[in-house]
């Protein structure tokens, strides 16, 4: 009974991670995007311990590579521009530009231990600058279960080392551990931690709690 016991998990395991594997192959060229597709998310503030916003991210219109999408905090009337490629690093947030892109997206085909590298530049709209070196990694592949249902996702830890251009000494990082959910064509659940001189000033955590994609309707 044991072996037996053993043997289901086991395959149980192989078919979980063959599905995945094969979801993640496919997922990332995002051919059956859509305008009006969208995904809401409750934020958590891990530092005060409660919810501290909703935000929704609604396609508003795909060209080229690039996907333009709104962000909307719910309740409120506060909202920003944001433009992705097509893999979901960003290329503009409001008014700031990166070059070639944020390196905080995702890289097709997702698998096991896939990792990849970015140098990126960041400027605001009042000039300032900054040099970011991304470092991705695909270190799990996990059931995630949130309000918005139960899904297969990839877990995907990304690091960032930014620096000022005005003021070399002064190091920011952000870890981010991003479970990407091929179902829905983004992520399930998103921790951000910032740093600043390795002091901690910005834990929070993104959970999708509602999503509508029009291809899967």
């Amino acid at each position: 009974m044991v072996r037996y016991a053993a043997l289901v998990v086991f395959f149980v395991g192989v078919l979980t991670t063959a599905a995945l594997a094969q979801a993640g192959a496919r997922l990332t060229n995002m051919s059956d995007i859509s305008v009006g597709d969208h995904w809401t998310y409750e934020i958590r503030d891990e530092i005060e311990g409660k919810v501290s916003e909703i935000q929704k991210v609604t396609v508003t219109d795909v060209a080229n590579n690039e996907v333009a999408t709104r962000l909307d905090v719910v309740n409120t009337d506060r909202y920003k521009s944001v433009i992705y490629d097509k893999s979901w690093n960003i290329l503009r947030e409001g008014p700031n530009r990166y070059s070639p892109s944020s390196g905080t997206g995702i890289r097709s085909p997702l698998a096991l231990n896939a990792e990849w590298q970015a140098k990126v530049d960041e400027v605001s709209g009042d000039g300032f600058a900054w040099i970011i070196n991304v470092n991705s990694r695909v270190t799990g592949e996990e059931t995630i279960t949130t309000k918005a249902g139960t899904f297969q996702t990839f877990l995907v830890e990304t690091n960032q080392a930014i620096r000022s251009t005005r003021y070399p000494k002064y190091a920011t990082q952000i870890s981010i551990r991003a479970w990407f959910g091929p179902e829905v064509n983004r992520w399930v659940r998103r921790n951000v931690v910032r740093r600043e001189e390795t002091l901690i000033i910005r834990n929070e955590t993104f959970e999708l709690v509602e999503y509508g994609r029009k291809a899967t309707q």
